[in-house]
């Protein structure tokens, strides 16, 4: 994933929200709608989580250490699982709990009109930055579809803003819709399902995102089209005959660990097989860029011990 296409997502969704929010809060003090409040604070949480996946990549470029030899590329996942339990917490349940309590407690709606106004401008703001983040995961997602690029994507931010936005726009239109079921039926009991339908929409959001982040935090494999290149551009069919098992691991959405157990020739010499294996090396580096990490095994090809062997994959 280009890292500046992911910051200029996460700059616009966050100027719009920053702006949203503060338009929200205004609402609500005039209105007293719950749709407003929950509104509000999940604009709030979304300004809050495109910081940290600022904050995340900032970390992510630390040089690597003693401590941390593979580098900090991963953090950026754990950034990305933060801001689905901020989503899911200060979003999505506090937008429940409002939205109960006013069932439970309906207050009229005041000054009807200022949700009504602050909803148009936030559907238009939201829509800029959604705009932004569809522009920039076209440029990445090729012929996948939307879903499998949210659940493929080795890099959190795009899919965290497309998501987030999404969500957004469908939680205005559910606000704007229990406002005008409240100005039309005079029952401020509409205003607060509105706002749980949006509590239920941020945790589901909260959840995918989280169940995403998580697995990219234990560790992915290299898509199949980057496994096949580098299959290929290990084998030269001269020094090094086949693979005998390879694994490849994320350390990060741009940084790429190969191992791989490589067949050469039973009478190569020491100085043989170091000239193939970095001939190889270069060739993995050439083909998949974002391989930086690689540790090849030179081995005899055995065809029963690799019958007994676990299967090469990613």
């Amino acid at each position: 994933m280009s890292a500046s296409g992911g910051t200029k997502a996460i700059v616009a969704a966050l100027g719009a929200n920053l702006a949203i929010a503060a338009a929200k809060f205004v609402a609500f003090a005039f209105s007293g709608s719950s749709s407003m409040l929950a509104e509000g604070v999940h604009s709030l949480a979304d300004s809050g989580n495109q910081g940290l996946l600022l904050l995340g990549g900032k970390r992510a470029q630390r040089a690597a250490t003693e401590e941390h030899p593979f580098g900090y590329g991963r953090e950026r996942y754990v950034y990305g699982f933060l801001v689905s339990i901020v989503l899911f917490t200060v979003g999505g349940v506090f937008a429940l709990y409002e939205g109960w309590e006013k069932i439970q407690h309906p207050q009229p709606l005041e000054a009807w009109y200022w949700p009504v106004g602050v909803l148009v401008f936030a559907v238009i703001a939201e829509g800029f930055s959604f705009r932004t983040a569809v522009k920039e995961s076209n440029e990445l997602r090729g012929k996948q579809s939307w879903v499998q690029f949210i659940r493929r994507a080795k890099a959190p931010e795009l899919p965290v803003v497309l998501l987030e936005d999404f969500g957004a726009l469908i939680g205005l239109v559910l606000a704007l819709g229990g406002v005008v079921l409240t100005v039309a039926t005079g029952s401020s009991v509409w205003d607060g399902i509105g706002t749980m339908c949006i509590g239920a929409l941020l945790v589901l959001i909260a959840l995918v995102l989280a169940a995403e982040t998580k697995s990219l935090l234990l560790g992915e494999a290299a898509g199949p089209e980057q496994v096949a290149r580098i299959r290929a551009a290990l084998v030269d069919g001269d020094a090094v005959t086949r693979v005998i098992h390879m694994r490849t691991l994320h350390l990060g959405p741009e940084e790429l660990l190969v191992a791989a157990k490589i067949a050469v020739h039973h009478d190569d010499t020491a100085a043989e097989i170091a000239r193939a294996i970095d001939a190889a090396e270069a060739r993995i580096r050439a083909a998949v860029p974002i391989a930086r990490v690689i540790y090849l095994e030179p081995d005899i090809y055995d065809e029963r011990a690799a019958a007994q062997a676990p299967p090469a994959a990613g």
